[in-house]
């Protein structure tokens, strides 16, 4: 997962212009705390390989092999340099406040078993070599949240992938072999995966609620099948009882007493 196209700041976040009056959409912290911590925990890691010299390449997935099973877990915090490190800074951070906004009750569920099997499925499709970055993880989340709008069918979220595919459409190239040197395997992998989970959580938090109309006296003359049945009299002489008013009035004469 090493080069990938450049992503700017420029219009990113007009994604949180959808952030508005909803029963189940409402602010909180870990919507640009959860993003934040983990921009900053694979800047800290990359700072650290500069500072002292290490090289965590070999944390990496490497496919096939028992010890590259180990980059299933670590291979998002690895880059190979500071463009590649930057270019998935932006769309991670985006696509991740999106999603813990649009999607809280299921957020971290997709975040991280979708993390752990598009590394997984990286160490399975993979080349022989380390495959590192959080590509994976983005393209996990772009999938994700683009299909789970389309299957949802609702329009909040429908405008948040088309948003999404207008600012990272281009991303959809390089699940191919397009680019040498590039981990388009692990792109797929996360594509995958985030395609899969939209699948399994469609039915899990916003979803499209279908339009019930109140019904009243002028329905119940139709069937189910839309045929017009009238009432007969007998049912409205019934009717007309039950929701009559019987007033009774009592009179008391008193009588007299006779001598």
């Amino acid at each position: 997962m090493t080069e990938r196209p450049k992503f700017k700041f420029g219009n990113v976040f007009v994604i949180f212009s959808l952030m508005k009056a909803e029963e189940k959409l409402q602010y909180s912290n870990s919507i640009f705390l959860i993003p934040a911590m983990l921009i900053f925990s694979i800047w800290f890691i990359y700072y650290l390989e500069i500072h002292f010299g290490w090289n965590f390449n070999k944390f990496g997935v490497l496919p096939r092999k028992l010890t590259g099973l180990k980059g299933v877990v670590f291979t998002h915090f690895i880059h190979s340099g500071t463009k590649h490190l930057f270019n998935n800074s932006v769309p991670l951070f985006v696509l991740t406040a999106s999603l813990f906004y649009f999607y809280r009750g299921v957020a971290v569920k997709v975040l991280l078993y979708g993390a752990l099997l598009t590394g997984t499925f990286t160490w399975i499709i993979g080349r022989e070599s380390y495959h590192i970055g959080a590509s994976g993880i983005v393209y996990l989340l772009f999938s994700f949240v683009f299909f789970s709008g389309i299957i949802k069918k609702h329009f909040r979220l429908i405008a948040m992938s088309l948003i999404v595919i207008f600012l990272y459409g281009s991303m959809i190239w390089y699940i191919f072999p397009v680019k040498e040197g590039m981990s388009w395997e692990g792109h797929l992998s996360g594509f995958l995966m985030g395609l899969i989970f939209a699948i399994i959580y469609r039915n899990k938090g916003i979803v499209k609620e279908d339009f019930v109309f109140s019904k009243t006296d002028f329905d119940d003359m139709f069937d189910e099948d839309g045929n017009y049945v009238p009432k007969v009299e007998e049912e409205i002489e019934e009717e007309s009882t039950i929701n009559s008013t019987l007033d009774i009035n009592f009179v008391y004469k008193i009588k007299k007493n006779e001598d």
